[in-house]
C-alpha cells in the first residue's frame, strides 16, 4: 500500500498511513489499530454485548496526550469514545470505527492521610481507591465491584455500600481536572469554574475527558457489617410493610436491599422455596459492632426467615466480593429508577414476573436517605436523592441467543412498577440512551441548565458517546 492511500479495507476510511505515522511520532502512549497484534484485546470491554471495532484506540500516559488524541480526532471526524473501566452497561466505552481513548495506562492513586484527600488518576479503578484509602484506616464512598473505573462511576453519581453514612461519591468529590474538546485543561471546584463542577457532579462524561479527581476521606474501617434474610414468595407484602416503616428511622449507618428473584441454583437455597420466586432482605452496617443488633432489631420482627445469616468482613473484602461473578465476558443489561413506595397490586406482579425469569434475573430495591438524602437536590446535576428508595431490575448471562429474552425481561419488570416511579433515573444503571432516557435522568429544569453548560464547554458535542445533552 503506497503512502497516503487510505485503510479502507481495514476500516480506517479516511485515515493514511501518514496520518498515523505522524501520530505515532508526537504521541508517546499506545496506538493500537486493525491489524495490531493487541488490537483484539485492546477492543474488549467489559460488557460481551458490545463487540465493536474502533479505527484506532489511544492510550495516553498524560494530559497533554489526552489533548494530542482528541484534537487527533476532531482533525479527521473520527466519533470519540473515552474509555476509563470499560463498564458502561450501554456501551459508551468503545465505537465502531471511532476514536478510543483508553484511560488504562492512566491509572493510580495517592493518599493524602493527614488532609484526608485522595487524588485519583483519570484511568483508576474503584479497587484502587479502596486499597489506597484504607491503608490509613480512610475511605471514599464508592459502586460495589472493584474492576470499575472511578471516572465512570463518580462523573454518573456512585452509588454503594456506604452512601447513607457518607455521601453519594460526588458528596465527596472536591476537585477535577479535565481535558476539554478544544484541548485545555481546565480545573473545576466548588470554586474554580463552579457551574462546570455543578455539572460534572451526574453528567460529567459531557464536558471533557478527567484526568485527575480530587476526594475527600473519611474515617473508616476496617469492618463491615452484614446480614442476609431469605423469605418465600407469600411473604413479600409483610416483608415491604416492615422494610417501608423502618426506611423512616433506619440509621445512617444501615443500608438495606429487598431483592425479589427466583431462588436459583436450587443447591444454593432451602429445599423449602428452591426454584420458586423468593424475597431477600440484605443489610450492610458500617458502624460500631455493638450497634448492630440494636439497629436491625426491626429487621427481625416481621416474618420468620427460611434462611438467615449475619457476619462481620473487612470493607476490602467485601468490596472484591463480587468481583469475579461480575468479571468481563458475560453479557448485561439493567434500568433503574426512583420510587417512594410500591403499590401491593405492583409487588405481586414483580413476583409473578420473577418465576418467568432466570438464575441471572432479578429486580432490587435499595434504601436511599441519611447522609446522600441530606444534600439539596439542585446542589448538582445527579437528580434522585429525594427518592426514599432506589430500583433496577437487571440481568447478566452468557449465550448471545438470549440478548433479547433477557433485555425484554428487565423492560417488562420496570414496565411494572412504572406507576410508582418518581423523577429522575440513576444513569449509571440505564442500559438505554436517546434523548429521552436523558430527558428522565435530569428532568426539564436541570436538563435544560446542563444544554447550557454543554454549550459553553462542547458546543461541537465532541463528548457525544455518553447519556447525552445536545448543545
Amino acid at each position: 500500500m503506497k503512502e497516503g492511500q487510505t485503510f479502507m479495507a481495514e476500516g480506517l476510511a479516511g485515515l493514511t498511513r501518514e496520518h498515523l505515522s505522524r501520530l505515532r511520532e508526537t504521541f508517546r502512549g499506545e496506538v493500537n489499530t486493525p491489524g495490531d497484534k493487541g488490537y483484539d484485546d485492546a477492543r474488549r470491554v467489559w460488557n460481551a454485548k458490545f463487540d465493536r471495532r474502533p479505527a484506532i484506540l489511544i492510550r495516553p500516559t498524560g494530559a497533554g496526550e489526552v489533548a494530542t488524541a482528541i484534537r487527533f480526532g476532531r482533525e479527521h471526524g473520527l466519533e470519540i469514545a473515552i474509555r476509563g473501566g470499560a463498564h458502561s452497561n450501554v456501551g459508551h466505552s468503545t465505537t465502531d470505527g471511532g476514536l478510543v481513548i483508553d484511560l488504562s495506562r492512566f491509572r493510580g492513586v495517592t493518599v493524602d492521610p493527614e488532609r484526608r484527600i485522595a487524588l485519583a488518576r483519570g484511568g483508576a479503578l474503584l479497587g484502587e481507591l479502596d486499597v489506597a484509602a484504607q491503608a490509613h484506616g480512610l475511605v471514599c464512598p464508592v459502586g460495589v465491584i472493584g474492576h470499575t473505573g472511578v471516572g465512570g462511576l463518580t462523573l454518573g453519581g456512585g452509588m454503594g455500600r456506604l452512601q447513607r453514612r457518607f455521601g453519594l461519591t460526588i458528596d465527596n468529590l472536591l476537585a477535577v481536572e479535565l481535558v476539554t474538546a478544544d484541548g485545555r485543561t481546565v480545573r473545576a471546584s466548588e470554586s474554580e469554574e463552579p457551574e462546570l463542577f455543578w455539572g460534572m457532579r451526574g453528567a460529567g462524561a459531557n464536558f471533557g475527558v478527567v484526568t485527575s479527581f480530587e476526594f475527600e476521606l473519611r474515617e473508616f474501617g476496617p469492618l463491615l457489617h452484614r446480614g442476609v434474610r431469605i423469605y418465600p414468595a407469600s411473604a413479600l407484602q409483610e416483608v415491604w410493610a416492615m422494610v417501608r416503616d423502618f426506611a423512616a428511622v433506619a440509621p445512617d449507618e444501615l443500608t438495606v436491599i429487598v431483592s425479589i428473584g427466583l431462588a436459583l441454583p436450587v443447591e444454593d437455597y432451602p429445599e423449602s422455596v428452591a426454584g420458586q420466586p423468593i424475597v431477600i432482605v440484605s443489610y450492610n452496617h458500617c458502624g460500631d459492632a455493638a450497634s448492630v443488633e440494636r439497629d436491625v432489631a426491626p429487621l427481625r420482627a416481621g416474618p420468620e426467615p427460611v434462611s438467615s445469616s449475619d457476619s462481620s468482613q473487612e470493607y476490602l473484602e467485601v468490596q472484591t466480593a463480587n468481583d469475579l461473578a461480575m468479571g468481563w465476558g458475560s453479557r448485561s443489561y439493567i434500568k433503574g429508577g426512583y420510587a417512594n413506595d410500591f403499590r401491593p397490586e405492583a409487588l405481586d406482579a414483580l413476583l409473578e414476573h420473577a418465576a418467568t425469569g432466570s438464575a441471572e434475573s432479578g429486580f432490587g430495591i435499595t434504601l436511599q436517605g441519611g447522609a446522600m438524602g441530606r444534600v439539596p437536590d439542585d446542589a448538582m446535576a445527579f437528580t434522585g436523592r429525594d427518592a426514599r428508595f432506589e430500583m433496577s431490575a437487571a440481568s447478566d448471562w452468557e449465550d448471545p441467543a438470549l440478548d433479547e429474552t433477557e433485555r425484554d425481561w428487565v423492560r417488562q419488570a420496570m414496565a411494572i412498577v412504572e406507576p410508582d416511579a418518581v423523577a429522575g433515573r440513576y444513569l449509571n444503571e440505564i442500559s438505554e440512551s436517546g434523548p429521552e432516557e436523558t430527558r428522565a435522568i435530569y428532568g426539564d429544569g436541570k436538563l435544560a441548565r446542563l444544554t447550557g453548560l454543554k454549550r459553553a464547554w462542547d458546543p461541537d458535542n465532541v463528548f457525544r458517546l455518553n447519556h447525552n445533552i445536545a448543545p
